[in-house]
């Protein structure tokens, strides 16, 4: 059954954003709630929120929002109707005996719980009710958090376990994972335990909460925020309401119940507020110095008193081997292996219970807690036999699955693919959902094209072929512009019909190395500098006058440079989680590699500009001069950096089958585009330009190098010396480009603020 509408009940912030993401999907959403209101008011909050829960403002339009005891009949045109309302059970049932009233038959209701057996839920409901009855539990915000855990029934009807799935995964970009009905499914099951152990290991080796959370950051995979971090972010009042509802619903004998403990410290912040960074500060906080600068200032552990925030010095948190850091002596070690044989070990206790696939447990931990690595995989790093010495040394069980699995691995590549270890002690393909490409895969099972050190290019089948990039966040070097080179060249000679640029990284691409070009800058390397300038443009252009078509595929970052190679494709395919943008300025710098001249032609064919050469000129200069960022492909469109015809992708794994599909289509008959000059205004726009961004510097909103920049961006984009009577073509004005840059670049404002976006990340306003 295609679910087309979808009803939403509770307009918390769960529920709120799960409606916000249907939305997004182009799907008519109705959002009810208890408070009259209340739902009103929810969307009008999620259109201020940051970060957005909608993908664009046009999404909110989708979203009817309605009082649950006025407008229930609403509901009755929904073929899914999702409930997101207090963790109640006597509450939920209550309200699915109303819905029972109003729902059309065979639509499909399901629960956002992650504390309630299925079986509370249904209770005293029918067999009717109970078919068409699941839990669907997302991670908060359901927007970013991909993580979907599904619960299906012993009655519940396949087929809307199945509906379920594919709308989640196509349209809302969620990695669907089947869960068992077992208290905390998988990723809160492990995810809470893993927490709960970093804490009582913290206070029981003495560590503070910045020792613990670098020993469980980096080498583990988890995010920087380790574990005190994360438990700011979630709130630390959640704590206890978690823990109750575990040794509620677990055996006493559970390990999890057997470790639940409250500290005091703990207790008395939240008494007094200290919840995180919803609250009065959590375990971290921000102060205000005597001279305005912020201080970050983390709580005592034994005082529970702040104090200022020290750099760890332990030995072992420098190193990057998990097993080295594992066997380290100093506390440093001894808290990552007392934590690992914890965790790992309930882990490896857990499956088949609360799942069939160690790879469906590891997905749900890299997806739902954010880690690089799931249990298994950490296993694995470890080795899989030293984890079940280690268990039997320290007089603990040893889980029969790491019985099972001995000497071996979790994981294994067998003729190209990946293989799991079951239940059953034999190995088994780790399954891809229908119409799913992973270039990883393709990794695997081949050799690629061509590579160097920054990219590579792979034959992903049917004539495509995959151009790679793999430095650190993909920033683009000469590797990476000898690569584009290098591809085109193999394609013009019958190499493939088509070329996708797509990568799996978390970023698609920073933008050029600007690492390198301040060294380069530092040593008066001018000559080398521009030569890159230079060849990087001829790359662009080789892309969009290829003799066949070029398709982008990005997911993440596309900033600068990344942006430019989408703006010179044929056409994008990008993921709805894409964020696209010009953002040399914010160095001190303008684009350089056709990004210029690429934004000026969009904006002059924007059917929806007015026309004359001034309007695209001055939104170019709005967008470049401010380094605007789209925060989703969906903005992307509104902002040109993506055309109306290019296509967005909900769910990562698909990206690269989409752009491939895109790309065959383009295929037959395709020609490269015409490109044609542009008339700018020359120096009556510059002088347009230089007055509105005096009116900047009067409201503040502009520094002195600022106003450099903007002079040299402004004559780029006017057309340099021309008059507005000639035109101008992509030759001068790629010119220009290169010319304004290396000026830009060889003043000290510039290197200023090429050298603090290095060191802290952040724009310097010099």
């Amino acid at each position: 059954m295609p679910i087309r509408k979808v009803g939403v009940v509770g307009a918390g912030v769960m529920g709120a954003g799960i409606a916000a993401q249907v939305a997004n999907a182009g799907v008519p959403v109705v959002v009810l709630d208890i408070l009259p209101g209340g739902a009103a008011r929810a969307v009008e909050r999620m259109l201020k929120t940051e970060p957005a829960p909608f993908m664009h403002k046009g999404a909110a339009r989708l979203v009817t929002p309605g009082d649950l005891e006025a407008d229930l009949a609403l509901l009755a045109e929904c073929d899914w109707i999702c409930e997101a309302i207090i963790e109640q059970p006597e509450a939920k049932r209550a309200l699915y005996a109303r819905l029972q009233g109003v729902r059309k038959p065979g639509s499909i209701v399901s629960s956002n719980t992650s504390t309630i057996p299925l079986a509370a839920l249904t209770e005293g409901l029918g067999e009717e009710f109970a078919a068409d009855f699941l839990i669907t539990h997302f991670f908060n915000p359901p927007r970013y958090m991909r993580l979907l855990e599904v619960v299906r029934g012993p009655a519940a009807r396949a087929e809307a376990a199945a509906a379920i799935t594919e709308f989640a995964d196509r349209a809302l970009g969620k990695s669907v994972i089947p869960c068992k009905d077992r208290p905390g499914f998988i990723a809160n099951r492990i995810g809470g335990f893993w927490m709960q152990s970093a804490i009582n290991r913290a206070f029981d080796l003495k560590l503070t909460v910045e020792e613990a959370d670098a020993a469980m950051g980096r080498p583990l995979g988890i995010p920087k925020t380790g574990v005190f971090g994360l438990l700011d972010l979630v709130g630390l009042d959640l704590m206890p309401h978690v823990a109750a509802s575990m040794k509620a619903t677990l055996p006493a004998d559970d390990p999890y119940v057997l470790g639940l403990r409250e500290h005091d410290v703990i207790l008395r912040m939240i008494a007094e507020g200290r919840t995180g960074r919803k609250g009065k500060g959590g375990f971290y906080a921000r102060e205000k110095g005597p001279g305005g600068e912020r201080l970050k200032r983390a709580i005592d552990l034994w005082t529970g008193e702040y104090r200022e925030s020290e750099k760890p010095q332990l030995e072992s948190l420098g190193l990057r081997d998990l097993r080295g850091l594992a066997e380290h002596p100093d506390r440093g070690g001894r808290y990552t292996r007392a934590v690992l044989l914890d965790t790992l070990g309930y882990a490896a206790s857990l499956v088949p219970e609360i799942a069939d696939s160690i790879a469906d447990v590891d997905a749900a931990m890299r997806l739902g807690y954010n880690w690089a690595y799931g249990p298994f995989e950490l296993i694995d790093r470890l080795g899989a036999a030293w984890l079940a010495k280690a268990l039997a040394e320290d007089g603990r069980p040893v889980p029969p699955l790491l019985v099972a699995v001995g000497e071996g691995s979790f994981y294994r590549v067998r003729d190209g693919r990946l293989e799991c270890f079951g239940t059953n002690g034999a190995y088994h393909a780790v399954p891809r959902p229908e119409g799913v490409l992973l270039l990883s895969d393709v990794r695997r099972r081949s050799k690629p094209l061509a590579r160097n050190g920054s990219a590579s290019l792979w034959d992903i089948g049917d004539g495509v072929a995959c151009l790679e990039f793999h430095t650190k966040m993909n920033a683009i070097d000469l590797g990476t512009v000898e690569m584009i080179g290098k591809a085109v060249a193999m394609g013009k000679k019958g190499g493939f019909r088509a070329l996708v640029i797509h990568n799996e990284g978390e970023q698609f691409s920073v933008g050029a190395n600007i690492g390198l070009a301040l060294f380069a800058a530092n040593i008066a390397a001018w000559g080398e500098i521009e030569g890159l300038i230079e060849q990087g443009q001829k790359a662009m252009r080789s892309l969009r006058d290829a003799p066949f078509p070029v398709v982008g595929a990005p997911s993440g970052m596309a900033l600068g440079g990344g942006c430019e190679i989408l703006l010179h494709c044929d056409a994008v395919q990008a993921h709805a989680e894409s964020y696209i943008g010009l953002v040399e300025a914010g160095v001190g710098l303008i684009p350089g590699w056709g990004g210029c001249t690429t934004m000026l032609r969009r904006w002059a064919e924007n059917p929806r500009a007015p026309k004359g050469p001034m309007p695209p000129v001055a939104k170019a200069f709005e967008m470049i001069s401010t380094a605007q960022v789209a925060k989703s492909a969906f903005e992307a469109r509104e902002m040109l950096f993506l055309r109306p015809t290019d296509g967005i992708t909900f769910n990562p794994d698909r990206l690269l089958a989409d752009a491939k599909a895109k790309a065959l289509s383009l295929a037959e008959g395709y020609a490269p585009p015409e490109v044609k000059p542009l008339r700018l205004p020359g120096a009556s726009g510059r002088v347009a330009l230089a007055m509105a961004v005096q009116q900047q510097v009067a409201l503040g909103r502009a520094t002195p190098h600022d106003v450099v920049v903007c002079d040299h961006l402004a004559e780029t984009l006017t057309g340099g010396r021309k008059d507005h009577t000639e035109e101008t073509t992509e030759t001068e004005l790629h010119a220009l480009e290169r010319r304004h840059f290396m000026a830009l670049l060889k003043t000290p404002a510039t290197l200023a603020r090429v050298e603090h976006m290095l060191e802290t990340g952040r724009p310097l306003r010099n």
